[in-house]
């Protein structure tokens, strides 16, 4: 299998979170056009390291560009149209950026930049957590968030009679009374019942 040079071999961090993709070469100098899996692309455009592996399966014909992960240095990123646009250190002219279409992002969690308020949070870091009512009773753990316009809804799978179920909860502040991160536990005004 051909290699780009350049590309430095690597382990995904086990705090790797997968932010996007190469969509397509852009230009001809080497400049990659992403696609980003958040419509707030806040930490593709900080990271100055991310962590590169190939397409998943089903769209990884013809891909050599490499296999396993590897790392690049991220010179340039910004918004262009639609979309994001970058430059890495190891991807000088156009065939090389167009042999990573289909690799996907990541990003060590380490490496992302501190929200920006107390109330603001990285879904990724809401993942996992115990939610419970003012009651204490526990109401399910998060397993996804659903982005619906004006706000994000906590999505919670629970078990109920030996099946597993899912509820679901505005993430609002009419709702939720508090996140505890380092406790892993998202404390909220709701019932079992509702």
């Amino acid at each position: 299998m051909a290699q780009l040079p350049g590309l430095e071999p690597a382990v995904l961090p086990p705090d790797a979170v997968e932010l996007g993709r190469v969509q397509e070469a852009w230009g001809i100098k080497g400049w990659l056009r992403l696609h980003s899996h958040s419509a707030d692309p806040e930490v593709l455009l900080a990271a100055k390291r991310w962590f590169l592996t190939p397409p998943e399966a089903r769209f990884a014909r013809g891909f050599d560009a490499f296999s396993g992960v590897v790392t690049v240095v991220v010179d340039e990123v910004k918004t262009h149209a639609d979309g994001l646009v970058a430059r890495i250190s190891q991807i000088a002219d156009r065939n090389a950026a167009e042999a990573l279409k289909g690799a996907r992002i990541h990003v060590s969690r380490a490496d992302f930049p501190a929200a920006k308020g107390d109330d603001e949070y990285y879904w990724v870091d809401l993942l996992g957590l115990e939610v419970v009512n003012r009651e204490g009773v526990s109401l399910g753990v998060v397993r996804d968030l659903l982005p619906t316009g004006p706000h994000s809804v906590l999505c919670l799978e629970y078990t109920e009679d030996g099946k597993p179920q899912e509820r679901m909860i505005p993430f609002v502040s009419v709702y939720v009374d508090s996140v505890d991160l380092p406790g892993k536990r998202i404390t909220v005004d709701w019932q079992p019942d509702y």
